[in-house]
């Protein structure tokens, strides 16, 4: 196992915040978890990345393949890091298990979990099957409660404790669904997923704070991935006005960006996020104020 260095006080040294620390990011091939991983790895994370790369019958539009992780791999490098590569279903709690033993291996432990792993079931005939329901509880509530348990045995060993993001959404305050018109299994799915994890959140937040372990939700509006710019989601936006309207933010500024996002996990994992845990955090441009 590679040595570890302790940090003393609890702040980053170094060239960057995170410097010789690990971070571990489930869907991290592409979107906002490459965004993040990139990012960690420029502050000086190494990076245990996990992703499907795989298609799922219940999603409309494409997703993330086995070549976008090895663009992740090839940003992280990039950047003068180590890292992990490993795919697999964020539902197998074994497959987890594995990809946490491989990374611990090689890269010493983990500081960092963000528990990214998501789907849009909305759209075609897919979203109005009932396995659009199960698959986004499946991978965005049980998933993320599976990511942070295997990870977390880790994370305990670390004497100076850690950091977890949640992904959550704007869709963890409000629903997808605004009316009857644009009710489905997989907006059910997404929402109530979406809204499950602040319960999670909330249960680590409270459980793990004596073992300096904060954990945190954050709830991004509409940002600018493969998840939510192509066809099937545009078709599913042009046939639903009513959701089109509810997505609008109150802020006349550009769609968010996956940096957006890293940027703010940066916040939440670094120095001066240290006093920050159990936070539901918005990052919206007030669209959950409609």
């Amino acid at each position: 196992m590679t040595e570890r260095r302790s940090s003393g006080s609890g702040l980053f040294e170094g060239s960057g915040y995170f410097k010789d620390r690990v971070v571990f990011i489930t869907g991290a091939a592409r979107g906002q978890g490459r965004a993040h991983a990139a990012r960690f790895a420029a502050e000086g994370a190494d990076v245990i990345a996990f992703d499907l790369c795989g298609q799922l019958d219940s999603v409309a539009y494409p997703m993330a393949t086995p070549e976008d992780l090895d663009e992740t791999v090839r940003l992280v490098e990039s950047a003068g890091r180590r890292i992990v590569a490993v795919r697999g279903d964020v539902r197998d709690r074994n497959r987890l298990a594995e990809a946490v033993t491989r990374g611990v291996s090689e890269l010493g432990g983990i500081d960092f979990v963000i528990a990214n792993a998501g789907i849009l079931p909305l759209a075609g005939t897919q979203g109005q099957d009932i396995t659009a329901y199960t698959d986004a509880v499946g991978v965005m509530l049980n998933g993320v409660y599976f990511t942070i348990e295997a990870a977390l045995p880790a994370m305990l060993a670390n004497p100076d404790g850690g950091a977890i993001v949640i992904v959550s959404s704007a869709a963890g305050f409000k629903s997808v669904s605004v009316d009857f018109d644009s009710m489905s299994h997989g907006a059910a799915g997404y929402t109530a997923a979406k809204h499950g994890v602040v319960g999670l959140m909330r249960h680590f937040a409270t459980c793990l704070a004596s073992k300096n372990i904060r954990v945190n939700s954050i709830h991004p509006g509409g940002v600018a991935t493969a998840m939510v710019l192509n066809q099937a989601i545009a078709e599913y936006v042009a046939e639903h006005q009513s959701f089109a309207e509810s997505q609008l933010p109150l802020l006349s500024i550009p769609m968010m960006e996956s940096e957006d996002v890293s940027e703010t996990m940066v916040y939440l994992c670094g120095p001066a996020g240290r006093h920050l845990t159990g936070v539901a955090l918005p990052l919206d441009a007030g669209l959950t104020l409609r």
